[in-house]
C-alpha cells in the first residue's frame, strides 16, 4: 500500500509538471490570440480557447507518453493518440464550456473575467477528469489479457 502511494505521488507530480508546461502555453497562446492588442481573435474567445487547447494537447501528449508514463505498456500508437484527443477534447470542451457560460450567460467580459473562467475553473476541473481518464484508459498500468475459452 505504502509503495503504491509512493509511487502514485511521483506520478502526479510528473503530470503537473506537464501540465503546468502545457497550461502555460495554453494561457500565453490564449492570450494572444484574444487579448493583446491586434488579436487575430478577440471577438472569438471561445475559438481561441479551443486553438490554445488543442497545441496544449500536442505538449501534453508527448510529455506524459514520454516522461509521466513512459514505463507503461505501449499500445498501438494510434489507438494510443485517439484516446488521449478524445479525452483532451472532453476537457477542452469543459474549460471552452466554462468560459462560454461565464461571456454568453453570465455577461462577464473582460480579460480577467475569461481568464478565470476558462483558465482556472475551466482547466481545474478539466485537469482532474484528464489525470483519472489517462491513468484507466489511455496509459493503463498491464494490457487487458484474453481468457482462455474452454
Amino acid at each position: 500500500m505504502l509503495r503504491r502511494l509512493i509511487n502514485a505521488r511521483f506520478e502526479l507530480m510528473k503530470f503537473g509538471t506537464v501540465g503546468g508546461i502545457a497550461y502555460i502555453v495554453n494561457l500565453l497562446l490564449f492570450n494572444l490570440l484574444v487579448h493583446f492588442p491586434f488579436s487575430p481573435l478577440d471577438d472569438r474567445p471561445v475559438t481561441g480557447s479551443l486553438i490554445a487547447g488543442i497545441v496544449s494537447i500536442l505538449i501534453a501528449y508527448f510529455g506524459n507518453r514520454f516522461w509521466t508514463w513512459r514505463e507503461r505498456p505501449r499500445r498501438a500508437m494510434s489507438r494510443e493518440i485517439a484516446l488521449f484527443f478524445i479525452i483532451n477534447g472532453i476537457g477542452i470542451a469543459i474549460a471552452s464550456g466554462v468560459l462560454y457560460i461565464s461571456r454568453y450567460v453570465l455577461g462577464f467580459e473582460s480579460a480577467f473575467a475569461d481568464n478565470i473562467a476558462a483558465n482556472v475553473i475551466g482547466v481545474g476541473i478539466g485537469t482532474i477528469f484528464r489525470f483519472l481518464s489517462y491513468r484507466i484508459w489511455v496509459f493503463p498500468k498491464a494490457l487487458p489479457t484474453a481468457k482462455a475459452v474452454g
